[in-house]
């Protein structure tokens, strides 16, 4: 390997427990080898997954939470000891390995429950609350410290938990603690004084207003974490390692509005001086380990970093920790090899945490030794896939069920958490397919006939492969946009994938091939209001045909309309936003902590939005929008681009033909994915 990652790769212990390296697999939400959504199991495709990390070089895994009591159904998770007979089995096949696994226990969401549109219907209807309590409990998934507003519905405000419900909760880690050493497991990590989770609301004065022992004080308030980690102590034993999700700062201003990387704000949460004072009164408790980052649900940015957030985000606070505490620490956020070693090299954190990554590509740590580093598939930020928990105005969590099901799923990897479905399997008949059009859909059909062994060849009209994807990586944050378009580029080289460029084919019968794969992508759509031929479109913009002025109208508040803003505010320009809806990026599909930063971003600047609002005439000058309330507003500028959406633009619509990417569907990068992925297994 490269010797600024030797620092990685040197051994370091959790209590008793050495681990191999100081790469950590941080928790996800889908990860969970005990299902997520649904009654407890042993979950195989998880173990999948884990188990392949762990084969790849891994030091510690960290599988995603397993709640103390089921989410669906009555059960506790240390009732049914046939799940722990399999934990046993699969633990002795990751030791096979050097790595070393924690299990992740959690005592649920509390204010920070994502309500989803089906779980608000039934939550806001008594009658329909009162039928589904023995299976769907709605009040006990919601319930918090103190009777407080939902993070994502209006509808469902939480009710208080009563001590009852806390002490079965304690009792419940220790329980479920013992049956997991016993299976092998090598420590517990307690979920979480961090995101503000459950128990991290009870550690926080703006979520927490109760008066009795578990409020007020520095001592009550913290009182929940560490009675379970004197109960699991008891139970497993003083030397078994307990490590505690934990973030630092939290990051948070109030309800629902969290502070950015560098602003001046009052915190409503844990502020620095307290986060070290918690520190280290938990690890005088008993805790093992440090699991840091900062943030909460209101701070969503912090805890799952979209690609707007600085590269290594959270390691200030988290070398703070390390001052103060005996025990190790490790810090997860937006991660760089070079950047964590160097901080491991300096004794200024113990660990590296990475997350998406290992669903990007499991194998990347191998790949590092290897000084592979070209072949790393590289997670791009967009949570489209692992995390798409999605909020905008008057709709909660706007997931569909079988995506709560399918979380950690991810946009450029679709074996991940799913490769029952989305694996190679070699073609019983190689055929001869011709690709037409060399952007990532393109590539990615490429790249799996030719790992099936057919013969792709890729016909792009343009001199580079990557097409719409080339513009849509232009701005500065989206360097692993960069990197994945690289990334594929290497691989059609090392398949020896024929791409003929220059080639712009309109007559499909010239073609020979088998088979015909058509990926022309879409064409921006344009509102026709005079002056429309004013405007630029966004591609238009991002191939940097035009350079802008000072101040610009952007017609359509979208995620690429409201990106576009966000980078011309870097630029220190004067972005106008109009949209037609009620809300920013009001669509399904983009997470809470992509959609919140760029939000939360444009309020703190003072970027006008104008919702609901149209545009009704372009001027050499100026843009006339009609707003909500129906009057004609002026606004002086520089530019206009226009970002009103894209329509679908196949060469053929012919039925022996087949469509993949953004000519069969407008979507996204995962669409373009797994789409291509169905028609090449298909071939």
């Amino acid at each position: 390997m490269e010797k600024k990652y030797e620092p990685l790769f040197t051994p370091w212990k959790i209590g008793n427990v050495e681990i191999k390296n100081r790469i950590v697999m941080l928790p996800m939400g889908g990860t969970c080898i005990f299902g997520f959504s649904e009654p407890n199991h042993f979950d195989k495709e998880a173990a999948k997954l884990l188990l392949e990390i762990a084969q790849n070089d891994c030091g510690l895994i960290l599988p995603g939470i397993a709640p103390v009591h089921d989410m669906v159904g009555p059960k506790w998770l240390y009732q049914g000891k046939g799940k722990f007979k399999q934990l046993k089995k699969f633990m002795d096949e990751i030791h096979k390995t050097g790595a070393k696994l924690f299990i992740q226990l959690t005592a649920g969401f509390g204010r920070a429950f994502a309500v989803s549109q089906p779980i608000e219907a039934i939550g806001s209807n008594p009658l329909l609350r009162y039928l589904a309590k023995p299976i769907l409990n709605v009040d006990d998934l919601t319930a918090a410290p103190s009777a407080e507003p939902n993070r994502w519905s209006d509808k469902i405000p939480s009710k208080e938990i009563t001590i009852k419900r806390i002490n079965k909760l304690v009792e419940a880690f220790a329980k479920t603690a013992k049956l997991c050493k016993e299976a092998g497991v090598d420590g517990i990590e307690v979920h979480a004084v961090h995101e503000g989770y459950l128990i991290d609301q009870f550690t926080m004065k703006y979520t927490n207003h109760r008066t009795d022992e578990y409020g007020g004080s520095f001592e009550n308030r913290y009182r929940f974490p560490v009675e379970i980690v004197h109960a699991i102590k008891a139970a497993c034993g003083k030397d078994y390692p307990v490590s505690l999700r934990y973030s630092v700062v939290s990051k948070t201003k109030g309800y629902r509005e969290g502070a950015l990387p560098g602003e001046k704000y009052v915190e409503a949460g844990r502020d620095l001086e307290e986060g070290l004072k918690a520190a280290k009164y938990l690890q005088d408790a008993g805790y093992d380990m440090l699991n840091c980052d900062n943030g909460t649900y209101d701070a969503w940015y912090w805890n799952h970093p979209p690609m707007y957030m600085p590269l290594n985000c959270n390691y200030m606070e988290a070398e703070e920790v390390k001052k103060v505490v005996s025990i190790p620490v490790v810090v997860g956020g937006r991660n760089e090899p070079d950047f964590g070693a160097e901080k491991i090299k300096e004794n200024k954190i113990d660990a590296m945490g990475v997350g998406r990554q290992f669903l990007a590509d499991p194998d990347w740590v191998h790949k590092l030794i290897n000084e592979s580093e070209d072949d790393i598939r590289p997670c791009i930020c967009c949570h489209s896939g692992c995390f798409n928990l999605c909020h905008y105005k008057g709709v909660p969590n706007d997931q569909t069920l079988s995506e709560t099901r399918g979380m950690c799923h991810c946009a450029v990897n679709p074996s991940s958490m799913n490769s029952k479905k989305y694996h190679i399997e070699k073609a019983k008949k190689s055929k001869t397919v011709a690709i037409i059009g060399g952007g990532i859909a393109g590539m990615e059909a490429a790249r799996v006939l030719a790992l099936r062994g057919h013969k792709p060849t890729i016909y792009e009209k343009s001199s580079v492969l990557g097409g719409v994807f080339i513009p849509a990586s232009s701005f500065s944050f989206k360097e692993k946009d960069q990197a994945l378009i690289a990334w594929y580029r290497k691989q059609v080289k090392d398949l020896n994938i024929p791409v003929k460029f220059n080639s712009e084919i309109k007559d499909l019968s010239s073609l020979k091939e088998d088979e015909i794969i058509v990926a022309t992508g879409a064409k921006a759509r344009v509102i026709r209001v005079p002056g429309y031929e004013l405007a630029m479109s966004a591609v238009d913009f991002l191939n940097h045909t035009k350079e802008v002025g000072d101040n610009v109208v952007i017609i359509g508040g979208s995620l690429t309309g409201c990106e576009i803003a966000y980078d011309l505010c870097l630029k220190g320009k004067k972005p106008v936003i109009v949209e037609m809806k009620d809300d920013l990026i009001a669509a399904h599909g983009v997470c809470l902590a992509n959609s919140s930063y760029l939000r939360d971003y444009f309020a703190y600047n003072k970027t006008p939005v104008y919702l609901e609002s149209k545009i009704k005439e372009i001027k050499d000058g100026s843009a006339i929008i009609t707003t909500k309330d129906g009057k004609d507003v002026t606004l002086k500028c520089s530019d206009v681009i226009m970002c009103v959406g894209y329509s679908e633009a196949p060469l053929s619509k012919d039925k022996k033909v087949h469509l993949i990417g953004d000519c069969n569907k407008v979507g996204n990068i995962m669409s373009a994915v797994w789409n291509a992925w169905n028609i090449a297994m298909k071939l």
